[in-house]
């Protein structure tokens, strides 16, 4: 009942000081008491411990289980927000930067939002280089954190944007942080996207799907999981050749991430770019998930995959939240 403070099982709910904010307790955060003052969480206490969901309609012909880690939950919207944070705390915890630095990254999107959400909070200033066809709603995400934003051709793509990074910073224009080389950026999913995962499951996961990008997300999670149980089958999601596709690559080898590490995904399956944008409008027509084309790329292999295993946990990575999209067209049918 209501008000009782009994779950429907009959044990009494766990007590929670008053003033506590309902929700931390899910995250991790706490507030800390002393003699005389009450210390709160800072926003960047509230990245991770997102959301896991079934797949209720979508999948709803085959024996497997899929489950949606919701990244768009994140304060800044994606899954990027975890190595954004872990790459700046980490860097000034060595004393490699300092409040006050120039931080230099290029980026398709999501990194660039998560960095620039992150500088805000530390106290840095942003300067992001990317393509200048990526979304409207993305630049002006960044803007709106303080970042400074720098153009690179359409034709040139990231790659351009990836050498503008590297001039500038021999230049002495600031400190590149290079998501596609830092261990700090599959380290963060090590730490906690992939604990999560084990943990939410209760170690029952038997499949990982992820979207590749810079790789970090899968290459962090791919290491932990594996460590629990080698068994567990870790498979990547790529664009075909003729596709290009908002946050998944597939690189040419001279720009071949360096933390990728190709012996820990099991597999690879690709996805066309009407595929993904099609399961992206399923998503939110079907399962009520509002989620970014790479997400809809990601979860279309993963019931690929779910109709060939017939059995199985499957857990399907949602990179961020469709918002960002909106003035790609990509949600008109």
């Amino acid at each position: 009942m209501i008000g009782t403070g009994a779950s429907q099982t009959g044990a009494r709910a766990p007590k929670r000081r008053i003033g506590t904010p309902v929700g931390y307790a899910a995250r991790g955060a706490r507030i800390r008491y002393t003699a005389h003052v009450m210390t709160y969480p800072t926003l960047e206490n509230f990245v991770g411990g997102t959301p896991l969901v079934r797949l209720q309609r979508i999948v709803r012909s085959t024996g497997a289980t899929v489950l949606a880690k919701l990244e768009g939950n994140n304060p800044a919207g994606s899954v990027k927000d975890r190595p954004a944070l872990s790459m700046i705390s980490r860097a000034e915890a060595r004393g490699d930067i300092h409040p006050g630095d120039t931080l230099i990254e290029a980026t398709s999107g999501n990194t660039g939002i998560a960095l620039a959400m992150a500088a805000a909070i530390k106290g840095y200033r942003m300067v992001l280089i990317m393509p200048e066809h990526m979304s409207a709603e993305r630049k002006g995400a960044m803007r709106a954190f303080g970042a400074e934003l720098i153009d690179v051709s359409r034709e040139g793509g990231m790659e351009a944007a990836r050498d503008l990074a590297a001039e500038m910073a021999a230049r002495g224009d600031g400190r590149v942080l290079d998501q596609f080389a830092n261990p700090d950026n599959p380290l963060a999913h090590y730490t906690t996207t992939a604990p999560e995962i084990w943990r939410d499951t209760r170690g029952r996961v038997t499949h990982f799907v992820s979207a590749m990008g810079t790789t970090g997300t899968i290459m962090g999670v791919s290491r932990y999981l594996k460590e629990q149980s080698s068994a567990i089958q870790v498979i990547g999601v790529q664009p075909d050749g003729e596709s290009s596709i908002p946050g998944i690559r597939r690189w040419p080898p001279a720009y071949l991430p360096k933390i990728f590490e190709p012996e820990r995904v099991d597999r690879t399956l690709e996805v066309s770019a009407p595929e993904a944008e099609e399961m992206t409008r399923r998503l939110g027509s079907e399962e009520g998930i509002f989620a970014g084309v790479s997400s809809g790329g990601a979860v279309h292999a993963a019931v690929r995959l779910a109709a060939e295993i017939g059995d199985g946990v499957i857990v399907v990575i949602i990179c961020d939240r469709g918002d960002r999209y909106l003035s790609t067209g990509v949600f008109v049918a």
